[in-house]
């Protein structure tokens, strides 16, 4: 039995869903659903653009905010470029402190292994949680790198310098990974009850400091059921 297109692309639909349940937090034209320091964030070709310069600095970290809600189990796809000296980084399940400052969780985004792919909490006393390459659980007592999420070779060729990459971030109860165009950086299991977050708001971050530029588009984000 012969399928035509059209046929197969609905029953592939049925089947899996429409692109697996994810909604567009972006619509590529403006910021709507977004807030963050207008003279910083813009959009141009179809992408969120951070940028300072040297006549427009960033007095200090800021974010641009998605307004739409919180997130708690989640799964995230978004493209990144870097350009310039600086870094960038992608909050989730953190805090709003106002004047569009974020703390708590941070998918970084600065060059280079193991910096790339980290997680970093944003004006927590954990700071560098998991770097890339690491397994990690945290408790009462602190960190415990329990092992290896790949081989270092791979993780240090995942990312492209300058160009488009893909941030995947999944949150699922206690346990947060990291990924960079489908390869895994950091696997944390976040078990300090009086310090982890299992809910909050997402941003993005512009870093104060040397001149930079981020783009992010096609933010993709699927809630995610509880782990039983």
């Amino acid at each position: 039995m012969r399928f035509i297109p059209a046929l197969l692309l609905i029953l592939t639909t049925l089947l899996h869903g429409a692109d697996d349940d994810f909604k567009q937090l972006f619509n590529g034209t403006d910021l709507t659903g977004w807030e963050g320091e207008t003279k910083l964030w813009s959009v141009k070709d179809g992408a969120i653009v951070g940028e300072t310069t040297k006549e427009n600095p960033a007095k200090g970290n800021t974010f641009l905010i998605w307004k739409g809600g919180t997130v708690k189990d989640f799964e995230l796809h978004v493209m990144f470029r870097l350009t310039g000296s600086n870094n960038s980084g992608i909050q989730y399940r953190s805090k709003d402190l106002g004047k569009f400052v974020c703390s708590g969780y941070q998918y970084d985004i600065n060059s280079g292994f193991p910096q790339m792919g980290k997680l970093y909490e944003e004006k927590g006393s954990r700071q560098r949680m998991a770097m890339g390459g690491e397994q990690v659980t945290f408790n009462a007592a602190g960190k415990k790198v329990t092992g290896e999420v790949g081989p270092p070779d791979k993780l240090k060729t995942a990312e492209k310098t300058k160009e488009w990459n893909e941030a995947v971030i999944i949150a699922r109860g206690s346990r947060l990974i990291h990924k960079i165009n489908d390869v895994v950086t950091i696997d944390l299991t976040d078990d300090d009850a009086a310090k982890h977050a299992l809910v909050g708001i997402l941003g993005l971050q512009i870093h104060a400091g040397a001149p930079m530029k981020i783009e992010f588009k096609d933010i993709r984000y699927k809630e995610l059921a509880p782990e039983k």
